[in-house]
């Protein structure tokens, strides 16, 4: 029962760019998440199509979607901002809006909207100017 899921998410590091002085030179800070959709044994195949048909601009052709975080100062800071971010991204992209029913309007209220218009017209009608 006990799965091997380092094949599916992998954390590369690098300097940060910005401000930061030394210690921008020195420390890798920079994290990216790289989670491999297709080989992910954590979503059916189902999941997995909505994701990649989503998340189209964020899958590269080798179908690894990567998320970059350099905000904190940390790596560790980097790193769980980087798996928010994926917790989000992945929670929209699985969401399925409802499906809209489409109501009859009554006949009733179609016709007391157009009630209400000739009686505005009969209105402005009184109110005009009349020509000798």
């Amino acid at each position: 029962m006990d799965k091997d899921f380092s094949k599916e998410f992998e954390f590369l590091t690098s300097r940060s760019s910005g401000a930061g002085g030394q210690n921008v030179n020195k420390v890798s800070t920079k994290v990216m998440l790289c989670f491999h959709v297709r080989k992910s044994a954590l979503l059916n195949d189902e999941e997995k199509d909505l994701i990649s048909e989503k998340l189209i601009n964020k899958i590269n052709s080798e179908g690894v979607l990567q998320i970059v975080s350099q905000a904190a100062r940390t790596q560790l800071g980097n790193k769980e901002l980087c798996i928010e971010k994926f917790y989000a991204m992945i929670e929209k992209a699985l969401f399925i809006p409802k499906k809209r029913k489409k109501l009859r309007i009554p006949k009733s209220v179609i016709q007391k909207r157009l009630d209400d218009k000739k009686r505005t017209s009969d209105i402005k009608q009184i109110r005009k100017k009349i020509d000798d």
